[in-house]
């Protein structure tokens, strides 16, 4: 994912945090993301950012990108 932004709703691993999040937007140059099953979101830098390899997916359930915390 060097390089390019990656798309909303899209799980990427964030080498900084070293943790995968959701893709829930982008502001400025920084990857807005989440933690699969919710929670408190993080900007990312998109050069720190790949794709997740399967023993780094979540177990459990993703909410969906458009599902915002004032939804719940």
């Amino acid at each position: 994912m060097k390089n390019d932004q990656p798309a909303v709703g899209c799980l990427a691993y964030d080498t900084d945090q070293q943790r995968v999040g959701q893709v829930m937007g982008h502001l400025g140059a920084y990857v807005q993301l989440r933690p699969p099953g919710g929670g408190r979101e993080w900007d990312a830098r998109p050069e720190a950012l790949r794709s997740p390899t399967p023993s780094e997916l979540p177990d459990g359930p993703v909410r969906p990108a458009s599902e915002t915390e004032e939804s719940r």
